[in-house]
This record gives C-alpha cells, structure tokens and sequence, in this order.
C-alpha cells in the first residue's frame, strides 16, 4: 500500500481539535476556564456537600472570624463549622457566597445569552438586508449613546414592584435584572455581526448560493451564520463578564434581590459598614467577583486566538 493510499485512508482532523490545540497554548485561558469551572462546581455542587443553610440565623455564633485569622491574632474567635467566618447575624459566609454565585452565575449566563440573541439578529439583518442597515445601525447607535446604568436605575424604579407583585419578590428581580442588562448591552456585538456579514456577502460561495435562487432565510442559516460564530462566541464570554459586573453593582446599589436572596454584589453591599473591623467580608465577594470576570475575560481572549484562521496553526 503507497503512501498516497495511506493518507487517504486517514480521517481528516477535526476543525474543533485545532481550536482546542491553539486555545491551549494561552497560558491564561487555560487557567481562567479552569477557574471558571472550579467557581461553577463551587456554587452548584458546593452546597450539597456543604449543607449549611445560608440564611439561617444564629446569634450565638455571630462575627466568627475565618479560621486563618487564628495564625495571625491569637485572640480571634474563630471556629471549623464557619470556615470562611460568619457575619454580625450569625449566617455562615461561605454559605451565602456559594448561593450568591449560583445567582450571579445565572443572571449572567442567561442576561448573555439575551443580549446575544438580540445584537446577533439585528447584526445579521442589518449586514444582509441594505435598506434595513441604516435604521437598525442609527437604532444601535442611538441606544449606544444612552448612559446605561442610570438607564438600568430608571428600569429598576419602574419596573421593579410591579414584577415583584405579578412573579414574587425573586423571580420578577430576576427577570427584571436579567431584561435590563440584556437589551442595554447587545450593541457591540450587533455592530460585530453586521461587519462580518457584510464581508461574508459577497464572498463566492455566497454569491454562487444567490445564484441558484437560495432564499434570504436559508441563506443566513446555513451559510453566514456559521462562518460568524467566531465573533459570536468572543462577544458571548465578554458579555458574561459585563453581565457580572452589572448585576454586582446593582446589588451592590441597593437595587438588585431582597435582602434574604445573596448575590456577590449584595453580600459586598451589606460587608461595607463594617469593611475596617472585618475586612475579609469584603475580601470574599470582591474575590469572587473580580477573578470570574478576569477568567472570563482570558477565555475570551483565548478564543479569539484559537478560532483566527491566520494565528490558528502557526
């Protein structure tokens, strides 16, 4: 057998298997995904191990230290059963941190995914329909040049108790929440798009596609959608990330989930009164907070090298 019936006897490599060869390669992607799913596996699967209510009271054990203070002031009260320490009510921080993830992982994640279904539809529609360009792009700049978190402040007052009266006092922040910050941050993801499309549109197997009558529906599902999931998936883990660090600062305002219902944000908002006498409260959801966006942010970078044809086998 030759050498030619040999390779062709090969199964060609997956295009996927070069992506995760390249995104191997960036040091602080690899860490970040493994950050990222070390803080998911922490706030879901954490609390079926660590079995302690989180919003349970109990005074006699309030203002526990966590237990390394033990090494550095001899005097602290610290105790095993609250190893992150508990707060001026005796809830258990570790606990709550793990609910407030669970919260802010999934205001992100679905506040993402809203913003991504937007900006790539009205990405899509303006890059491919002409006459539809210039209202949906003078659309995206009009709402691009809004101050989003006054705007999001403004949608909080208005919105916020009739949500709360019709869905109760945590599913309607959530879907107030989450409805804010996904139509007030699809912009730069539709303006993404539409570039990508506009290029893609007069490449030769588009323009072979045309030329056989293949319908504008089709056309958009089957060829241009697939060659923008690059972009599509960056702009996802960036979103993610802004979707984060904007329920954290609603909460952190006052504006997000009742005070019983945790997130990162709102445990960060209740730790500041008394930052100077117990500064690890503060420590623990800043933590939280700052390395999943700066994971996030190395995935995406990452990703952005691996799914680039010219950096991707270099």
């Amino acid at each position: 057998m030759t050498d030619n019936t040999l390779e062709m006897n090969e199964k060609p490599r997956s295009q996927w298997l070069d992506v995760w060869d390249q995104f191997r390669t960036h040091k602080g992607a690899v860490l970040g995904l493994g950050f990222l799913i070390f803080i998911t596996l922490f706030c879901t699967v954490g609390p079926l191990i660590w079995d302690v209510d989180a919003a349970k009271l109990n005074i006699r054990n309030k203002n526990i230290r966590p237990i390394y203070m033990a090494l550095f002031d001899s005097g602290a009260k610290v105790s095993w059963s609250n190893p992150m320490g508990s707060d001026n009510l005796g809830r258990d921080i570790m606990a709550n941190i793990m609910q407030g993830g669970r919260i802010s992982l999934a205001v992100g994640w679905t506040a993402m995914i809203l913003a991504l279904l937007i900006g790539t539809t009205v990405g899509v529609l303006s890059g491919y329909f002409k006459r539809l360009d210039g209202l949906l792009m003078r659309f995206t700049d009009l709402v691009l040049a809004l101050p989003l978190l006054p705007l999001l402040l403004v949608m909080m007052l208005l919105f916020r108790d009739p949500l709360r009266s019709t869905f109760g006092p945590e599913q309607g922040i959530f879907i107030l929440i989450v409805t804010g910050i996904g139509i007030t941050s699809w912009m730069q993801t539709a303006r993404i798009v539409r570039g990508d499309v506009m290029a893609l549109k007069e490449r030769e197997f588009v323009l072979a596609a045309r030329s056989i009558g293949t319908p504008a529906r089709r056309m958009i599902t089957r060829h241009l959608l697939p060659n923008v999931m690059s972009p599509i998936m960056v702009s996802a883990t960036l979103g993610l990330a802004t979707a984060i660090i904007t329920e954290s600062a609603l909460s952190f305002l006052g504006l997000g989930f009742p005070s019983d219902f945790p997130t990162w944000g709102k445990i960060l908002f209740d730790s500041v009164d008394r930052m100077t006498s117990f500064p690890e409260r503060v420590i623990w959801p800043g933590l939280a907070i700052s390395l999943t966006v700066l994971s996030v942010n190395y995935i995406g970078d990452g990703l952005r090298d691996a799914l680039d044809p010219r950096i991707r086998g270099l």
